[in-house]
């Protein structure tokens, strides 16, 4: 039985560059941090062999990221479009979009345009991390849309 989603991974280029940009920028706070390496129970794990990379975990008040910067296996650099299969971008949903927009602009996020407003309905815009992972901001401003709230 599945009780929920626990976590989002995503890989960066840099890891202190992620790293600070998830929790000084976005709020997360780091509960786990390591370094990974000659550990045959996490190759087995994540199915590679001879790993070694640094990763966190982030908390935020709903949902939990991973951070992985992977050294070995070198890491292809993969980055999807939006329209593109697998896992494309993550939806943070915030309370005041603009301010978030002009906020996280500062912390070094291109976006890629302004903020689109759907009526009185919903707001949204996508950008990318300073490691180029598309992340969505996503306001919610309409009781008809609240059962997609928090």
């Amino acid at each position: 039985m599945i009780v929920g989603v626990h976590h989002i991974a995503i890989g960066v280029d840099d890891f202190d560059k992620g790293l600070k940009f998830y929790t000084e920028a976005l709020g997360f706070e780091v509960v786990q941090q390591a370094e990974i390496k000659d550990n045959p129970l996490a190759d087995g794990a994540i199915g590679l062999e001879n790993i070694q990379a640094q990763m966190a975990m982030l908390k935020a008040p709903n949902a939990y990221l991973e951070l992985w910067q992977y050294s070995n296996p070198a890491p292809k650099d993969l980055r999807s479009r939006p329209c593109d299969y697998g896992y494309p971008h993550i939806a943070l949903q915030v309370d005041n979009i603009q301010q978030e927009y002009d906020r996280l602009k500062q912390h070094g996020m291109e976006f890629v345009g302004e903020v689109a407003h759907f009526e009185d309905k919903i707001s949204a815009i996508y950008g990318r991390d300073p490691c180029g992972n598309i992340i969505e901001l996503y306001e919610i401003k309409s009781d008809e849309f609240a059962q997609l709230a928090r």
